[in-house]
C-alpha cells in the first residue's frame, strides 16, 4: 500500500520522532588526573553515571592510558588519560550532558560524535 500526501508525511514524521528517542553516541574523553591516583577511575565512573542519570544506556568503554600531548596549550597540563565511550541518549539529553561535563574540573578535552551503526560480521563460509 502506498500512502501520498498528509498520511506520508505524517508518517514519515512519526518514523522521526520514532529515531529521534534514543541515539548512539561516541565520546572521547580526555581526563586532567594530574596528581592523582586514582583519579582517572573516579572520573570515568562519574562520566558514566551522568549519562545514566540523563537517561542514557553504556554500550563500551575503552580506556585507552595516559598520553602526552603533542601540543601543550597549558602549561599544567601536558598529558591526558584518554578514554572512548559509547552510549546511547535522548537528543534532547546531549546538551545537558555537555554542559555537565564541561564544567568538571577533572575533563580536559572531550569530543562528542554520532557513533556509527556497528557493522554485524559476516557470516562464516
Amino acid at each position: 500500500m502506498i500512502t501520498t500526501g498528509r498520511a506520508a508525511s505524517a508518517a514519515r514524521d512519526n518514523n522521526e520522532r520514532i529515531n529521534d528517542e534514543v541515539r548512539r553516541y561516541e565520546g572521547l574523553i580526555i581526563l586532567n588526573t594530574a596528581g592523582q591516583a586514582d583519579g582517572a577511575l573516579k572520573a570515568i565512573e562519574s562520566a558514566k553515571k551522568s549519562i545514566i542519570k540523563l537517561g542514557g544506556k553504556i554500550e563500551a568503554e575503552q580506556k585507552l592510558d595516559r598520553r602526552a600531548f603533542a601540543r601543550v596549550t597549558d602549561k599544567k597540563v601536558s598529558a591526558g588519560f584518554y578514554v572512548n565511550l559509547i552510549f546511547s541518549l535522548p537528543p534532547a539529553a546531549l546538551a545537558e550532558l555537555k554542559v555537565d561535563l564541561k564544567h568538571r574540573e577533572d575533563v580536559f578535552r572531550m569530543l562528542i560524535t554520532l557513533a556509527t551503526a556497528a557493522k554485524e560480521p559476516a557470516p562464516a563460509q
